[in-house]
Formats: C-alpha cells, structure tokens, sequence
C-alpha cells in the first residue's frame, strides 16, 4: 500500500511541475505554487526524487527564494496577484449567498495585504550573454 501512495506522490509531483512549466510561459498562471506543491509530494513519495527536484533550475529560481527568504519578483508577485484576483472576483461573482461573498472578500484582502507587505519585492537578476569572439 505504501507504495502506491509513493506513486500517487511522485505522480502529483510531476503533474505539478508540468503544471509549473506552464505556468512560467502563461501569464495568467503562477508556476511558483504549484513548484512548492511539486516540492511537497516529491519530499513525501520518494526521498530520490525530492533530492533530483531541489537540485534543478527551476526549484532554485522558483521556489527557493518564496519558500526560504520569503521574496519573489515583481513580475512574479503580479502574476500571482492577478491569478489571485481574476480567481477570486469571478468566485464573488458566481455566489450568490452574501455570507460567501464576505468570506471570499476578506481572504481576497488577505492575500492582497500578505504579498504587498509580507513577501519582499527581490531585484531581478541580470542575464549575462556570452558573447563569441
């Protein structure tokens, strides 16, 4: 039984890092969630895995600066903002009971409050070309 749900876990995490890859060419959805998802169930369905995955570009571009300096780039935290947003206007929209509505508001003000002032702004860093002599 175990391991299938090692399976299940490795799985997931490759889903969410297809689901990332995506999301670093769309701008309307955020790669650095479902890179820190991709991180969880690789850490809970194989140690080999988990290892292979926190050594790559992507998860130290990504996820390293979100997870462990809690910083992300601009250009990163407006296109979760704007996720965040679109996602949670459309949810305001569609409810109908006011109660909801309330609930969806203040979370919305939440994560707009928790990426303006708890998650720093981190410079973007230069891309150097190698240029051929």
């Amino acid at each position: 039984m175990k391991k299938i749900i090692n399976g299940i876990f490795i799985a997931l995490g490759f889903l969410f890092i297809g689901l990332g890859a995506v999301g670093i060419a769309l701008p309307l959805l955020p790669a650095t969630p479902f890179l820190i998802l991709a991180a969880i169930c690789f850490a809970k369905g194989s140690e080999k895995f988990h290892t292979w995955f926190i050594g790559t570009s992507l998860y130290q571009k990504y996820v390293e600066p979100a997870v462990n300096k809690k910083e992300m780039e601009k250009a990163a935290k407006k296109k979760a903002l704007g996720t965040l947003c679109l996602i949670f206007t459309i949810s305001f929209l569609l409810v109908p009971v006011w109660q909801a509505k309330a609930v969806i508001l203040a979370v919305a003000l939440f994560h707009i409050y928790y990426f303006t002032f708890k998650i720093k702004t981190a410079k973007c860093k230069k891309r150097e070309i190698a240029v051929n002599d």
